[in-house]
């Protein structure tokens, strides 16, 4: 050390510490254990959402956008199925079922098998994880079988209304499409006459649609 910084030393300490007579030194304004609790309360501004709250339902246009996208995966279900069904016709001809209520009759078994199991299994199809989605029960489980069984078959609870409505005007081919469409769409639509924004169906079953994406800040 040099004699400058020998000298200049003492001086520095002296300036940097405020001099206090001996036993005066001031406390700390708060404790230790309360200044991270105040940063913390600082920082912190929003109140933190119930444990137990549900989550939200998607919008109607995220779910009919989810509705039209597994329609193109099931254009592949139903291909496989179709050639299964291709494969027994000649044994079905030999027992007499076969026919068109025969092949409506496996399709929409088809479909219930794939709904069903995936719903059961984690509450979502895989156009349902694709839109951050899934089908669940007041718990905030996945349904068990008989609830996803329930639910598959009273989310076709508009289509007798619908086809009856295009028989009685003796529509056929497009015109009769259209009718079904309509209905789908009166059906969806009713969603918005529930407090949560679910479908009826949903609601008869005791299930619930939960939006997944994370809440917006």
């Amino acid at each position: 050390m040099t004699g400058l910084e020998t000298v200049l030393a003492p001086v520095s300490l002296t300036v940097a510490t405020p001099f206090f007579p001996a036993g005066t030194w001031p406390a700390s304004p708060l404790p230790n254990s309360a200044m991270p609790a105040a940063a913390t309360s600082r920082t912190s501004t929003k109140p933190a959402a119930p444990a137990g709250a549900p989550r939200p339902a998607p919008s109607l246009r995220r779910r009919v956008a989810c509705m039209l996208y597994e329609g193109v995966l099931l254009f592949g279900v139903l291909s496989a199925s179709t050639a299964l069904y291709l494969l027994a016709r000649p044994a079905l001809r030999r027992l007499g079922v076969d026919g068109e209520l025969a092949t409506q009759a496996w399709s929409f078994l088809v479909l219930g098998c794939y709904f069903v199991w995936f719903w059961q299994r984690n509450g979502q199809t895989l156009a349902m994880q694709t839109w951050r989605m899934r089908v669940e029960t007041a718990a905030g489980v996945p349904p068990r079988w008989p609830r996803a069984a329930a639910r598959y078959l009273l989310a076709w609870l508009w289509l007798p209304p619908s086809a009856a409505v295009g028989h009685a005007l003796g529509l056929v081919k497009g015109p009769f499409v259209g009718v079904l469409a309509g209905g789908l769409l009166i059906w969806i639509l009713l969603a918005w006459l529930d407090p949560r924004r679910q479908f009826l169906h949903d609601r008869m079953a005791g299930t619930r649609l939960a939006d997944l994406r994370p809440p917006r800040s």
